[in-house]
């Protein structure tokens, strides 16, 4: 069943913890639901709409002025499996923590290094989450859902995605227009986890065994140990891109930053690390109004009480700015912004 709220404070639904309100919120946990609400609410079809799953990558700037779509589908289906690997059809609405809890229980590999993300399976595919050494996009099969102003189902195949650095055909293409419903991951039973990025592997001896629990337990306690709980100080994680840039660049930039971390790409273009830019520009702990730096994460902005979106995005506009004249390297938002 739907149900269809007016007037909807947002408060609780994004993590920055902004006080803003939507003009409607519609929650979902059927398919048939958005047909339903539109032969109810046919008004409901020309307002600007915004699909929120766990509101965890999303800074607002006022007050939205349209629908907001809640997909709360529930539901974790093992829809085949052999003697190597088992694919999975997931709800929309499911926690992702939870589903990869569940995956590492049963001893499935593909996502044990993605542990502790916040927010809802529906927008895994959407921002093409990762985190050391792996992106989702790596174990999805099909990405279910419904176009909103067609009233068509579809399914996009992996290669059907255009999946890139933290976006995709849903985030470029049909951001806000293609309601996911269900993702389809393909996990192996055997496999080996990976452990070369950054201090994993380190933290992972120290547990023991390179066990998929001590892989998620490793995980778990990095971002613990770096990353504020938006439930206690508000954020959205990482709130720009590791930048890509040509091999020189980077090399000329090490030159004078020694310690710059630097992943290998492909075709002479490798990834930097922002958070070391953004540090050693000198922003680390810098509040500006209610907004802050993380003092353990320059790459995370935080709501320090009562900021509003303006300030947040006043200050990391600063920062890109800073690191521009400073380093030459333009910081691309991963924090996507609702006017």
């Amino acid at each position: 069943m739907f149900k269809l709220i007016p007037n909807f404070s947002l408060r609780h639904n994004n993590s920055f913890g902004l006080d803003v309100c939507a003009s409607y919120w519609l929650s979902m946990d059927r398919q048939e639901d958005w047909f339903d609400a539109m032969a109810k609410y046919p008004h409901l079809l020309e307002e600007k709409k915004l699909i929120v799953g766990g509101g965890t990558n999303l800074l607002f700037l006022s007050d939205f002025d349209g629908l907001v779509l809640s997909p709360d589908f529930s539901g974790i289906e093992v829809t085949y499996q052999d003697d190597e690997m088992v694919e999975l059809t997931v709800g929309a609405g499911i926690d992702f923590d939870e589903l990869v809890a569940h995956c590492v229980s049963m001893e499935w590999y593909g996502i044990e290094n993605l542990s502790l993300i916040p927010g809802k399976v529906g927008a895994v595919p959407v921002q093409n989450i990762g985190a050391y050494g792996v992106e989702v996009a790596d174990v999805i099969v099909r990405v279910n859902g419904i176009h909103l102003e067609s009233f068509q189902f579809a399914s996009y195949e992996q290669n059907q995605c255009h999946f890139s650095y933290r976006s995709s055909l849903f985030k470029e293409k049909f951001l806000n227009e293609f309601l996911v419903t269900s993702v389809v991951f393909r996990l192996q039973k055997v496999g080996t986890v990976v452990t070369g990025y950054g201090d994993l592997n380190q933290i992972l001896q120290e547990l023991g065994a390179p066990s998929l629990a001590n892989l998620r337990r490793a995980v778990i306690q990095i971002r613990q140990s770096k990353l504020p709980d938006p439930a206690v100080l508000g954020n959205a994680g990482s709130f720009f891109k590791n930048p890509v840039v040509p091999e020189e660049v980077a090399t000329a930039l090490e030159e004078f930053l020694p310690g710059l971390p630097v992943y290998q790409l492909s075709e002479g273009f490798v990834k930097v690390g922002a958070g070391f830019l953004i540090d050693n520009a000198g922003w680390k702990g810098f509040q500006m109004g209610c907004a802050a730096v993380h003092e353990k994460q320059a790459l995370v902005i935080v709501n320090k009480g009562g900021a509003t979106g303006k300030e947040i995005l006043d200050l990391a506009e600063a920062i890109q700015k800073d690191v521009l004249a400073k380093y030459g390297v333009l910081l691309e938002r991963e924090v996507q912004i609702v006017p």
